[in-house]
């Protein structure tokens, strides 16, 4: 079986400890990703940075 490009990576909320988990394809996005998601305990959206 072939291995994909795609792999799962954790994003950490830049303003609490909120957490979210997403798949990245690895091969046509090499920086880290930088998203503005909701954030469940602060009750609105804020951004999100690619884990380590």
């Amino acid at each position: 079986m072939a291995k994909g490009a795609r792999e799962n990576i954790k994003m950490k909320s830049t303003e609490s400890d909120e957490f979210y988990s997403t798949t990245k394809n690895k091969r046509t996005s090499t920086q880290r990703l930088e998203l503005k998601k909701y954030d469940k305990k602060l009750k609105r959206h804020v951004i999100f940075k690619e884990a380590k």
